[in-house]
């Protein structure tokens, strides 16, 4: 992918970095994309560098529009038009409460976030891959997104994650005859500095809420697209991929010990 332009929104830290480094490493140019975090954005990007392609980081926030318009104008100037765009920013409100009980400002934010700003994304760079006829964009969901089940005390979340997944789904019809993919990966329950380790640092790790055995690495996540994001991956599109070691967020694993056994 030497000489490829990769836009990854939310990459300063977690599976975004992980995402960049691993694009990086295949011969990428990378634009990181950040909200507050700029001294974690400016020295991935000086490691990025390090790896002989270049680099940029800019701030924006990926659930305003004009920001959004600014940080794509910032690639195409200094990079080129980006031909890789992986969606991983997205807000997230981890304590657990009924929809009744969001303020209707969360509620925005969530669906702004994860559900329109990802869309307008897509919507600013899909004419430079339509010119080159080549494009991979990748969307992040979470585990079981695709059955658009009940998530009791996420709904606000799920609702736009399941959203995200019929777009998905359209847009890599609508795209594929210009040589454009669209494909959503679905992380299981990778926290902490899990998202920035590689499969051997957690290989020996053990996680009884994962049918695996062992917690999820951003590794496990960016191989995936990496992946997705080759040449030769043209065949894959439309597709929502659960890399979750098993885990179902939804309703909790039965293991061996709850049987008896």
């Amino acid at each position: 992918m030497r000489g490829k332009v990769a836009l990854i929104t939310g990459s300063a830290k977690g599976l975004g970095k992980m995402t960049a480094l691993t694009l990086a490493r295949s011969g990428c140019d990378v634009a990181l994309n950040y909200v507050h975090s700029r001294r974690e954005a400016e020295e991935l990007r000086a490691v990025i560098e390090g790896l002989g392609v270049r680099s940029i980081a800019v701030q924006a926030d990926v659930s305003d529009t004009g920001q959004l318009e600014h940080l794509v104008a910032r690639v195409e100037s200094e990079l080129g038009s980006p031909d890789i765009v992986v969606n991983n920013a997205g807000p997230f409100i981890r304590e657990r409460k009924r929809f009744s009980d969001y303020t209707q400002a969360e509620i925005l934010s969530l669906i702004q976030g994860n559900l329109v700003g990802t869309m307008l994304l897509d919507h600013l760079v899909l004419p430079g891959m339509r010119t080159k006829r080549w494009g991979r964009i990748v969307h992040f969901g979470f585990g079981h997104a695709a059955e658009s089940r009940a998530w009791p005390h996420r709904a606000v979340y799920a609702a736009a994650k399941t959203g995200l997944v019929s777009f998905t789904k359209t847009l890599a019809v609508e795209e594929a005859p210009y040589g454009i993919t669209v494909n959503m990966v679905c992380p299981g329950d990778i926290r902490g500095d899990n998202k920035e380790k590689t499969i051997a640092e957690v290989a020996g790790l053990q996680d009884g809420e994962t049918p695996r055995g062992r917690p999820g690495s951003g590794e496990d996540i960016a191989r995936v697209i990496e992946y997705l994001c080759r040449d030769a991956s043209d065949f894959i599109t439309g597709n929502i991929m659960d890399i979750s070691g098993g885990l179902d967020p939804i309703r909790p694993w039965i293991g061996p010990a709850d049987h008896g056994m």
